[in-house]
């Protein structure tokens, strides 16, 4: 996700884009530099799917049960690999106007208890080589970025419990059909990393006050 548009704020605001009665304050001064943006930036991103592979939630039933929303919500989350939807892909409009429409998604909530993964496939104008090219662009422009980060070591979703980062690409996950269509796959910890950029977002407002 962070590749795009950062997992900043997504949550934090998400409530808030549904909504017309609450205003959303943005700042001019991203308190991040935007090497996050370097997919689109370097190779323009024409439209894409998301699926966002997500560990057990606090919303989900322990045992099947009465959901508010869709049936299958209900169904117990230690026993089920769980459809659902996701405004993830949908929020990348309301930062990057240019792929307002561009992209859509959906959610897999699997029975672990943390750690998720996004696989983003995406169309690309640019051409690109996969793992020459595009892992290249990424490990230079990550380099320096504490929030985002680089991997070409075989991992599994164990490997990112308690890493405070918001994103680590993961090179050797990721294929390619061609070299405009190609399959990213990036991890993070679903609770404790997205915890890390919230007390960096209070902490940067309380700064300006």
């Amino acid at each position: 996700v962070a590749l795009l548009f950062g997992r900043i704020g997504r949550l934090v605001t998400r409530a808030a884009f549904q909504s017309k009665k609450v205003e959303i304050v943005a700042i001019n001064d991203p308190f991040i530099d935007l090497s996050y943006m370097v997919i689109h930036d370097n190779f323009v991103i024409i439209e894409g799917l998301m699926s966002t592979i997500h560990a057990i939630t606090a919303t989900q039933k322990t045992v099947d049960g009465p959901s508010g929303k869709l049936w299958r919500d209900g169904r117990g989350a230690s026993q089920n690999i769980i459809p659902a939807s996701t405004g993830a892909a949908k929020a990348v409009g309301k930062v990057i106007p240019e792929l307002n429409g561009s992209l859509t998604g959906m959610a897999f909530r699997v029975p672990t208890p943390n750690v998720s993964v996004v696989d983003l496939t995406v169309r690309l104008e640019k051409p690109v080589s996969m793992h020459i090219q595009l892992c290249q662009c990424c490990d230079q422009c990550f380099s320096a970025n504490c929030f985002i980060t680089f991997c070409r070591v075989q991992v599994v979703s164990t490997d990112f419990n308690g890493d405070v980062r918001s994103s680590i690409f993961d090179a050797g996950a990721g294929i390619a059909l061609n070299n405009h269509f190609v399959k990213l796959v990036t991890w993070y910890d679903n609770e404790f990393g997205y915890s890390n950029r919230v007390c960096d977002l209070m902490a940067y407002m309380a700064s300006k006050e």
